[in-house]
């Protein structure tokens, strides 16, 4: 399978570069494996501070660093604006979904995937018992010329709608497929891709 840098971006700002394998790549979209310890480039922001919360259009320089967490499933539905996760432990039991309210461009030759963070997300837990996240910072950036308009900020919200409606019925993504996934024994971790500015889309 190939590898895709993921390119996460908040307003005009890169939070992360970070290699996944690619399980799944059809006219369905994308579906990218991130292990536990993934090589990875991350914003060097200061110390206990996170980039939703600092001035907009700011520019941080990348530093070296690894994937902290569990191992996680990323789904990118084609055509959609938004990302469901699979969030698991690192000793590889699901622990639950998160849904991301994303805008994305891949490159041309597949290899690169520039995801901008729309800030609302969707927390699931196992159970499907779901809630909005971050939902006052949404509200502050809407209308700033970095971020998205009102009517985009509408537009936003109601794709989350529309997902919250598979999470109730129990519907794919949240039907259990793929909570039990484990990478092939086989599979190495990929290696921190070189940069190569500028970064974003």
């Amino acid at each position: 399978m190939s590898t895709v840098n993921v390119h996460l971006i908040l307003g005009s700002t890169v939070s992360m570069i970070v290699p996944a394998r690619a399980v799944e790549s059809d006219d369905a979209g994308l579906l990218l494996w991130v292990a536990p310890g993934t090589p990875l480039w991350r914003a060097a922001i200061p110390p206990g501070t996170h980039l939703r919360d600092l001035p907009p259009g700011s520019s941080y320089p990348l530093r070296a660093g690894r994937w902290r967490h569990g191992g996680a499933l990323i789904l990118q539905p084609a055509g959609a604006g938004h990302a469901v996760w699979w969030n698991f432990t690192r000793g590889q039991e699901f622990r639950s979904w998160y849904v991301t309210l994303e805008s994305r461009v891949r490159t041309p030759d597949g290899a690169d995937v520039h995801v901008t963070d729309q800030e609302l997300d969707i927390t699931v837990t196992p159970d499907r018992a779901w809630e909005w996240k971050d939902e006052e910072s949404f509200a502050a950036k809407t209308g700033h010329p970095v971020y998205w308009t009102a009517a985009e900020a509408d537009a936003i919200r109601a794709e989350g709608v529309r997902v919250t409606r598979l999470i109730d019925s129990a519907s794919y993504p949240f039907d259990g497929t793929w909570c039990d996934f484990r990478p092939p024994p086989g599979w190495t971790v990929p290696d921190r891709p070189p940069l190569s500015p500028p970064e974003g889309p």
